[in-house]
């Protein structure tokens, strides 16, 4: 049986290290878009490994609204941009917690319905 329990509405997302992010929901579009992009952005030459990475900074990018915690190289408050986004991606800790709370409830939808 498939639990239609996945977050419709924008939510924050404690990614550890003082860090949260204010996300739009995980939806198919959303997803979909991601992947799009991140496949375009490939040359059909990079490893499994960098092909998932840059799913994850594509899905961070189109997910991010806000986020608290993370500063620029004077401690302010950074702006969310692609950019940022696409360091803060480049912390192995941070982007794995996001993978795992943000995509992580999509993943064992996809499970349950094939399971």
């Amino acid at each position: 049986m498939i639990r239609l329990d996945l977050k419709r509405e924008p939510h924050w997302l404690n990614l550890g290290h003082g860090v949260r992010v204010h996300v739009r929901p995980a939806t198919t579009a959303l997803v979909m878009a991601a992947r799009v992009t991140a496949l375009k952005d490939n040359d059909g030459t990079a490893d499994a490994g960098t092909r998932s990475a840059a799913l994850i900074k594509k899905l961070a990018e189109l997910a991010i609204m806000a986020w608290e915690g993370v500063g620029d190289s004077e401690d302010n408050l950074a702006e969310v941009t692609p950019e940022a986004v696409a360091a803060l991606m480049d912390l192995w800790p941070i982007a794995d917690a996001f993978e795992r709370l943000y995509l992580g409830p999509t993943l064992i939808l996809e499970q349950e319905k094939n399971g």
